[in-house]
Formats: C-alpha cells, structure tokens, sequence
C-alpha cells in the first residue's frame, strides 16, 4: 500500500471516528492526509469505495479476533464487543446499510462470518456449546451482540436497571444454551 493510501485511510478514519461517515468527505480526507483535494480520488472510486475499504479492515480485525481463543467462544464474542465499543462509528458502519458491497468488503464480511461460524464449531466440538446448528447458534450470538451492543452506544442498558452489559449478556447466552 503506498503512503499516501495509507494516510488517507488514516485520515478518513480519524474523521470516521469524530463524527460518523456523514463527516468523511473525499475534500476533508485529502486536506488531513495533506494531499490535494483530488488526491482520494486517485487511490479510491468515491467516498463510498473508500468507507468499504475501512469497513472490510474491521471485519478482517474481526474475523481474526474470532480466531484467536480457541473454543473459548466467550472470550472471542468478548473480544469483538469491546473492539466495537472501543470504534462505535466504525461498528455502525460496518453493520450499516450498503448500497453494494464492494469486491473486498463482500469477502471480508464472509471472511468474519466464517471465523464465527468456526468459533462456535470449535465451541460445539469442545462441549462449551451443546450440538446444534453452528450458523443457527452463530446467528443467536451475533445478534444478541450486535443488538447490546447498540444499546450499549446508545446507554439503554445502563438505563434497564440490572447492571446488564453487552458481554455479560453474551455470556447469559452462553449459559443457557450449555443447559
């Protein structure tokens, strides 16, 4: 990836993370990046390109995180809610709305989807999950996490009164389909 690519990555994530994709213009990515203003348009079709370029980089961190804890799958949906927490405009742009998913951002997101569905195979294998149907029970689990998550962000949880929060959710879950 050249360096000039590389900052202007950099700098329509900084403005992603300020302010949501609403603030990423190809103009204000160009000015951080200290480019010119027809800079962006060199290295990415348009805005939306350059958003599903920074999108399929979270599912790849994702799909990576997910493969790190084994058959602790616990640990992995852990892993992954604090990394959405942490990047809440970029969560929400990943599991946005698309128009069309570009070439890379198609296989990033089976690429995240097939390292949860391995999780939990690994899990099932392990006894940490009981036998079912892997995608089913990987369904259940994302979204049950993409869904507290949200309430998270938005401070619903904090306002349920039973000190829930969106890991010890995942990990009721996981509780109650072991049995």
């Amino acid at each position: 990836m050249t360096g000039t690519r590389q900052a202007l990555l950099g700098a329509a994530i900084e403005l992603l993370d300020e302010g949501g994709p609403a603030a990423v213009t190809m103009r204000e990515v160009g000015r951080r990046a200290e480019v010119s203003h027809n800079a962006p348009y060199k290295h990415f079709a348009d805005k939306e390109h350059l958003l599903a370029e920074i999108a399929a980089a979270e599912l790849r961190e994702t799909a990576t995180l997910l493969g790190q804890h084994g058959d602790d799958i616990a640990a992995a949906m852990r892993a992954v809610i604090e990394l959405s927490l942490r990047r809440p405009q970029r969560f929400r742009l990943v599991y946005g709305p698309w128009r069309s998913a570009p070439g890379e951002l198609a296989e990033a997101a089976a690429s995240a989807w097939g390292a949860l569905i391995g999780a939990v195979e690994r899990a099932i294998r392990a006894g940490v999950l009981p036998p079912g149907e892997p995608a089913r029970i990987a369904n259940l689990l994302r979204a049950l996490a993409h869904g507290a998550v949200e309430l998270e962000l938005g401070d619903h949880l904090a306002k349920s009164g039973d000190d829930a929060d969106p890991a010890g959710l995942v990990d009721d879950l996981l509780s109650r389909l072991r049995g």
